[in-house]
């Protein structure tokens, strides 16, 4: 009965939700783009400031994923207090506000205001991403939440796309201190040293500051667009919510399961320089690897899984289906660690395929079946984000073990330091594994007990 009902022509989005659905699903494209032209922006730094160690670099990531766990849950009271479509409009103008700090950033040529511009633009994609997933699960029957989000994410990894092809053809491909090792850097005059890092600092400005002013368009936009009204009743205080929601183990451990998978993915699509950089060393100058294309390979193989993934769940149960994947996923990382060369590289762009359903699949089953706590429910899930703040530091950790370089010190004789790094994501994928088999499991036989 249960595989006729996912069988059944229960539309995905109801048609009274198509236009609102078409705006939000925009914003998740949006949201792409700052997320992958920002991953390869820990080798950038690492490049135009030789100073900073792996670790520091990666404090990109600290401070940008570091945003989501700032302002989730204020926004989650926020959207609690007004509307979706408020909401909206306050992640769009903190969004561009970020994006455009960028430009004085620049013009101090500090890390730390860089650092300081992603924090308050990652507050503009907390209080979308708040906003926008319970929006769209809430666009027709519970029945297809789960196939509808999935559906809407599928955009994302095309901002995504996008955003690495601007980091790459607009800044990693004309970064001037990429063009010296660094021993010909360091005998270059203080005067040439600071003109490359002027160029290279605007360089990295400028994509930024052209996202907030396209930003602040879209702003418009949506302030003119009518969004029908939620059908809400606040009834439960914040109190009672969050002792609702963590008397739910389904929930509480999802939101362990999107900490380490949100790691995983960011380690995954950001080291993935690092892992290049390193095979490059032992390449001659004419057969050099391009990081960027193999990363944009990676998100076109997320891009595929989570097309398929979608159309899958039409016959098979998410939580089935994404414990397929999480399996897949150990199998490919163990290739990363163990296969020194260019298979370990394509196993590593082939991880994309098998994560592309896992952040709206552990999101959709975390708040199944939910009343008026799924709004802070969200927010925890968004914060859940922090662990792409706090992972990447400690890869990075791990490739300092032996000094600045990638494979200063070998492991069991031969592994570099940074394919051993990919055994957090390897753990990482083992904890959604975990949560899978339990909502498969555990969850969905308590749920047959109570309903």
């Amino acid at each position: 009965m249960k595989k006729k009902a996912l069988k059944t022509g229960t539309k995905v989005v109801e048609s009274s939700f198509v236009l609102s659905f078409i705006l939000i699903t925009s914003l998740f494209f949006l949201w792409g783009v700052a997320n992958d032209m920002t991953n390869p922006m820990v080798s950038a730094f690492k490049k135009v400031m030789p100073e900073l160690t792996n670790m520091q670099a990666s404090f990109v990531q600290l401070a940008f994923y570091g945003g989501y766990a700032t302002m989730a849950f204020p926004a989650a009271l926020f959207i609690r207090r007004f509307s979706y479509k408020s909401g909206i409009l306050l992640g769009l103008a903190l969004y561009a506000i970020g994006a455009l700090l960028f430009y004085p950033a620049a013009k101090f040529e500090d890390f730390g205001f860089f650092l300081a511009s992603l924090y308050i633009l990652t507050f503009g994609l907390a209080f979308l991403e708040t906003t926008s997933n319970p929006f769209i699960l809430s666009m027709g029957s519970p029945e297809t939440a789960t196939r509808r989000l999935n559906l809407s994410q599928t955009f994302n990894p095309l901002g995504s796309f996008v955003g690495m092809l601007v980091a790459q053809l607009f800044v990693i491909k004309l970064l001037k201190s990429s063009e010296y090792t660094p021993q010909t850097y360091n005998i270059l005059a203080e005067t040439e040293k600071a003109a490359i890092r002027t160029h290279d600092l605007n360089l990295i400005s400028t994509p930024y500051i052209a996202l907030g002013i396209f930003i602040l368009l879209i702003f418009l936009l949506v302030a003119l667009v009518k969004m029908p009204k939620q059908q809400t009743s606040d009834a439960l205080s914040i109190k009672e919510a969050l002792k609702k929601l963590f008397s739910n183990k389904r929930y509480y451990e999802g939101l362990v399961a999107q900490i380490f998978y949100v790691g995983a993915q960011i380690m995954c699509w950001t080291f993935i320089f690092q892992y290049v950089d390193n095979l490059n060393s032992g390449r001659p100058e004419n057969a050099q690897l391009t990081a960027t294309w193999y990363n944009m390979l990676a998100m076109c193989a997320f891009f595929f899984g989570r097309a398929s993934s979608t159309y899958l769940m039409k016959f098979i149960n998410p939580a089935k289906l994404m414990l397929i994947f999480a399996v897949m996923a150990m199998m490919l990382t163990i290739g990363v660690i163990f296969i020194v060369g260019l298979p370990g590289l394509y196993c590593l762009v082939g991880i994309s395929v098998t994560m592309s359903l896992m952040f709206p699949t552990i999101y959709g089953l975390a708040l199944k079946d939910m009343g008026d706590e799924a709004k802070l429910g969200s927010a925890g899930l968004v914060m859940a984000i922090v662990g792409g703040a706090l992972m990447p530091p400690i890869q990075g950790r791990i490739l300092d073990i032996g000094g600045s370089g990638f494979a200063d010190k070998l492991f069991f004789g031969y592994i570099p330091e940074v394919n051993m790094s990919f055994a957090l994501p390897l753990i990482s994928f083992l904890v959604v594994a975990i949560y899978s088999y339990r909502s498969l499991k555990y969850h969905n036989h308590l749920l047959s007990c109570h309903g």
